[in-house]
């Protein structure tokens, strides 16, 4: 019986890794481009509503964002007031960094 609960823990354990790795491999599929969101610029400046085309951008960057605020020639774009509201308007969570 202890032989058969270590094989399942075993298995479980693998399952566990390749679906971290999966993540992983998704996140870094991502092509990093602050260019990719120009699409959102006119909302993050000026106030108004994301396009569609700015939401799919901000959603697929989304694994990107840290690094943009990281960044000190991006962070004032990344983190202000608008850029906020254009994430939420999204449903993109802000990270927390």
């Amino acid at each position: 019986m202890k032989k058969y609960s270590a094989s399942i823990g075993m298995w479980c354990l693998v399952a566990l890794v390749v679906v971290l790795v999966a993540e992983v491999q998704d996140a870094g599929a991502v092509n990093c481009s602050p260019l990719e969101l120009s699409s959102c610029l006119g909302a993050i400046t000026g106030g108004g509503q994301p396009s569609p085309q700015c939401c799919g951008k901000l959603r697929e960057q989304q694994p990107c964002l840290c690094g943009y605020l990281r960044n000190p020639s991006l962070r004032p774009y990344v983190n202000s007031p608008n850029a906020r509201k254009v994430a939420s308007s999204c449903g993109v969570n802000t990270p927390r960094c």
